[in-house]
């Protein structure tokens, strides 16, 4: 708007002063100008671009091939176009990233009247997460360098990478003992494989309960009595509130965290027992939702600061699974901690508070902690009081000098703990036990 206003007024001095020559570059001006602003406007508006995702959900490591077309749709060619397909910074920059790119995902090129081009690149994903590829920015302008004019082509896609799920070596799974067992006082189940007794039939017992020595021996129809089963599944509390997850040790900690969270939950599932999930992070599917994304941009710089994952969050609603059996609640219970990040909301005290309602008693509790305050152990062994079968799992380093304070506050309430600093150890760990 300036070289206008500037233009404009020189052509005017020109026209009082009469200076015919000056008058004649400011008209040639304006009109290059004018022609520009249009020729800008004609080429980028004609421009349209179509992505596909050769998948939208994988496993760490996979590769997902990102193929893009651009086509011009108007009667003039385009001399050049700026293309990049934006990616989340916050995964490129990460140490080590969470992502890496094969080929090239920014193209300058020249597009001619219904001219057709294609843009392909692969990306490996290397951590879980819910990755959004695109949308897809495009820049293009006068040959002059007067007007520059930006677009957004294409809507993003969404790509769902499951977190690693390691195999639990020495938790028996066929031995149906999940962690943390007690045995359930009420008889709110009973296990067929232990019988306790014989009493004398009752009406509705059914054939296979009948105990057909006892009731030859006795001449009269006697039944089977059953022990009162163990406590069966786990809710699994996972702590992922910021504020526990030191920068230093960050991703390693919150991805190992997860990993413990997958794999208890995996074991449990295979075994035929019920599960579930609660977490006071937020979910990025949620984050996407509530946020969005703008598309309509002025510059590149805007877009791009637009686009950008906000680094904080004040979520205070727990992410829940709700714990029962089912052929899908392990896909359930994966893609919430696929989709799960770092939340600045809910303490890990608050989070029981809210879910203890939800909490069925005849499963276990287990607790995924990044460390263990004081009101974390003192809200633990509330549920205990309460009648809850619980466990703790410590995601904590040898190096770490407050690691026996938190042990202690744990025992203090009366709670089992069990800690896992790496992969390796959360293979073996539910065989031991910290007394």
């Amino acid at each position: 708007m300036r070289w206008y206003l500037g233009a404009v007024a020189v052509l005017l001095i020109g026209l009082a002063l009469d200076l015919g020559l000056l008058v004649y570059a400011m008209y040639v001006l304006l009109g290059i100008m004018l022609i520009s602003r249009y020729l800008a406007r004609e080429w980028i508006e004609n421009i349209t671009a179509e992505r596909d995702c050769s998948r939208l959900s994988a496993q760490m490591g996979e590769k997902v091939a990102v193929i893009v077309e651009i086509s011009n749709r108007g009667t003039l060619p385009v001399p050049w176009l700026l293309l990049e397909d934006s990616l989340p910074k916050e995964a490129l920059l990460q140490r080590p990233p969470r992502i890496r790119i094969e080929q090239r995902r920014t193209h300058i090129m020249r597009l001619k009247a219904g001219g057709k081009k294609t843009l392909l690149y692969q990306i490996q994903f290397l951590m879980r997460g819910y990755y959004q590829l695109g949308p897809l920015l495009a820049e293009t302008g006068d040959l002059f360098g007067l007007h520059r004019r930006y677009r957004v082509l294409t809507e993003p896609h969404f790509v769902l990478v499951y977190p690693k799920v390691l195999p639990l070596e020495s938790y028996n799974l066929a031995s149906r003992r999940p962690i943390g067992e007690v045995r359930i006082m009420h008889r709110l189940f009973e296990d067929p494989t232990r019988i306790s007794g014989v009493r004398p039939y009752g009406h509705g017992d059914p054939l296979n309960r009948i105990h057909w020595r006892a009731t030859a021996r006795m001449g009269e129809l006697h039944s089977k009595t059953y022990e009162p089963s163990s406590v069966a599944g786990a809710t699994i509390l996972l702590d992922f509130n910021r504020r526990n997850y030191p920068a230093r040790n960050e991703p390693h900690r919150s991805e190992l965290a997860v990993t413990t969270a997958a794999s208890l939950g995996n074991a449990l599932y295979q075994m035929g027992q019920q599960v579930g999930l609660m977490t006071n992070g937020r979910d990025a599917a949620d984050r996407i939702r509530e946020e969005g994304w703008r598309s309509d941009f002025y510059t590149r710089e805007m877009a791009q600061s637009k686009l950008g994952m906000r680094e904080s969050s004040d979520r205070l609603r727990p992410v829940e699974v709700a714990t029962r059996r089912g052929a899908d609640q392990l896909t359930r219970m994966l893609e919430s901690l696929a989709r799960i990040e770092l939340s600045d909301g809910l303490d890990f005290a608050a989070l029981v508070s809210e879910v203890t309602s939800q909490l069925p008693l005849d499963a276990t509790v287990v607790a995924v902690l990044p460390d263990v305050s004081p009101e974390t152990a003192i809200a633990l062994g509330n549920l205990r009081r309460r009648g809850f079968a619980v466990t703790a799992v410590m995601v904590m380093y040898d190096d770490e000098g407050h690691y026996p304070d938190c042990v202690g506050r744990l025992l203090a309430e009366g709670i089992d703990a069990r800690r896992v600093e790496d992969e390796e150890t959360l293979s073996v760990f539910c065989g031991e036990q910290l007394v």
